[in-house]
């Protein structure tokens, strides 16, 4: 049995996926569900050790289209990678220059189609994250199972305030989703939770305190998510030693400079945040970061776009459900952890990306220590651990290839703040603390842009998503083959429109991309690929001729992009 579930992975993608149906009702797997059985089995086998190279690296870049200048941009602050010079040339190795996302290249409009609607809504509000949690506590409570088990109870859902209610600890991100693939309209919903150490929920004497935690949180969005780090206290122009002004006696204070966020108190933080002179026991705006977190966490230093030690990051990435508001369905299609273990300094950061460059440059693939049990680890102290459905539709861990697929836009990219997306990307202030929703969301522009960002990269890309396969978006906003600036400005700020009526798919479109990618979880042929196009693969590379993208001959390469926002 294992030989023929083995055979499915070299099989043409549609076949593949109808055998498993087969195999998996005749023991591929067997009824037990062991979520560790898959990377077990593939343990010290990586086909590819060019993995963290993402599929839109393969886009075709035909005719200007330039999806690359998201994530290939000029290093900001600790992130000093500027690789620009990756949208005017491939720079791949020799192994990489194949391209072995071959899933992209099949059409599955047609596998799709044999599905029915209420077959797929019947799977995708299937809750396969529970299961999960049982089976890896009973792992771990038998000692066979090192890694993170997942203590977020889903189910309990969250407080007024965007925190779990099972009081863990977590609390929800509201945040614009990165542009290009990772919009809904491109397959896929997501969350994202943020947890900090025990140490930043509880006050000086140790007891849990909310006001203390929201007040880190507070700190850690004001240096995450600030397009420019914000003065910190040594920075900062010392006060005087007069007793501070009552709040209604301070100057007034530019309404825009700094960071939006929950009320919050200067009181708690011993330190006056909104630069007015004054403490208060409310404020909304932080312009100036003390040297330290508050309460328990009072020795841990404020980094400006670094995340303190102890920081764990839960996303879900899920099938979309059409008729939920969020479009978050409630099956899984992956569970990505990231626990930061370590904080480099400034120096060690820096000594990284040389290291990095030097393997490049000696042609070395990328290493990452770690297995699938415990999870990958960067070289800038994130340990991730990822989970992915099995043929059934269970959660298991990924494999060690499955793993490397994660690592690159998580170690090697410019644009990343501390490698990470979401919390830079926050909804400012209190309406950034709840579940995911695109709705009521304005299409701002990335920091330092004049123009929104959606429209940015439709303009720039040529499309919706790298490889201009999107044939909705295409419709909706190049009626004629030519970009509708208008259209898309309704979802900016101002407009009578939102980012949800920009990036979110129709429900026939929802349901196909849905069926398709159930395709390939039927086929588990992630090696080649987890993204699914509907229609012909016309703008994807096969192989990698040459060293040119085009984009410099074209002067279509761009140097501004941004993970920031200018809310």
């Amino acid at each position: 049995m294992r030989d023929h579930c083995e055979r499915l992975l070299s099989a043409p993608l549609a076949l593949a996926a109808a055998s498993a149906v087969l195999a998996a009702g005749s023991g591929c797997g067997g009824d037990a569900y062991d979520p560790l059985a898959t990377a077990a089995a593939r343990a010290g086998r990586t086909g590819n050790l060019e993995a963290s190279i993402p599929p839109m690296c393969y886009a075709s870049t035909a005719g200007g289209a330039n999806g690359c200048w998201t994530c290939h941009t000029t290093g900001f602050g600790p992130n000093t990678l500027a690789d620009h010079d990756l949208q005017r040339e491939y720079s791949f190795s020799d192994a990489a220059r194949k391209n072995p996302w071959t899933n992209l290249l099949e059409d599955l409009s047609a596998v799709a189609a044999r599905t029915s609607d209420a077959e797929i809504l019947e799977y995708i509000r299937e809750d396969n994250y529970a299961p999960l949690r049982r089976a890896l506590r009973a792992l771990a409570e038998r000692r066979d199972y090192p890694g993170h088990v997942p203590d977020l109870d889903i189910e309990a859902g969250l407080d007024g305030e965007g925190f779990a209610a099972d009081g863990s600890g977590y609390r929800a991100v509201r945040y614009k989703p990165f542009p290009g693939s990772f919009w809904p309209t491109n397959g896929s919903a997501g969350d994202v939770f943020i947890r900090l150490p025990a140490a930043f929920r509880e006050d000086a004497s140790g007891a849990p305190s909310r006001d203390v935690y929201k007040l880190n949180l507070a700190l850690l969005e004001a240096a995450i998510a600030s397009p420019s780090p914000l003065p910190r206290a040594s920075e900062a122009a010392p006060m005087d030693a007069s007793p501070l002004p009552r709040a209604s006696e301070a100057a007034p204070m530019d309404a825009s400079a700094g960071r939006e966020v929950e009320p919050v108190s200067e009181v708690v933080a011993g330190f006056d945040l909104d630069g007015d002179g004054a403490i208060s026991p409310a404020v909304t705006r932080i312009r100036r970061l003390p040297a330290r977190y508050a309460g328990g966490a009072a020795g841990v230093p404020v980094r400006a776009w670094i995340y303190p030690r102890g920081t764990e990051l839960l996303h879900s990435v899920r099938y979309i459900d059409p008729d939920r508001p969020g479009l978050l369905a409630a099956r899984m299609k992956e569970l990505r952890y990231a626990r930061k273990v370590d904080e480099p300094d400034d120096w060690a950061i820096s000594r990284a990306y040389e290291r990095e460059a030097d393997e490049k440059e000696e042609g070395r693939p990328p290493l990452y220590a770690g297995a699938p049990e415990v999870g990958l680890r960067n070289a800038f102290g994130w340990q991730i651990q990822a989970f992915i459905e099995d043929e059934r539709g269970r959660l298991r861990l990924q494999t060690v290839e499955e793993h490397r697929a994660c690592m690159g836009c998580h170690s090697a990219v410019g644009v990343t703040v501390d490698h990470t997306f979401s919390l830079a990307r926050k909804v400012p202030g209190a309406a950034g603390w709840r579940h995911q929703d695109l709705r009521g969301m304005p299409d701002v522009p990335q920091a330092g842009h004049a123009d929104p960002e959606v429209l940015t990269y439709l303009r720039r890309a040529g499309g919706a998503d790298d490889y201009r396969g999107n044939a909705e978006m295409l419709a909706r906003f190049f009626p004629g083959g030519a970009l509708d600036e208008a259209e898309v400005r309704r979802g900016a700020p101002g407009g009578d429109r939102d980012l949800a009526y920009l990036v979110a798919p129709s429900r026939e479109r929802a349901l196909l991309l849905d069926k398709a990618y159930r395709a390939l979880v039927r086929a588990q042929r992630f090696e080649a690929g987890r993204d699914v196009l509907l229609g012909p693969a016309t703008g994807i590379l096969r192989a990698v001729e040459g060293e040119s993208t085009g984009l410099g001959e074209a002067q279509r390469v761009y140097l501004d992009g941004r993970v920031h926002l200018a809310w």
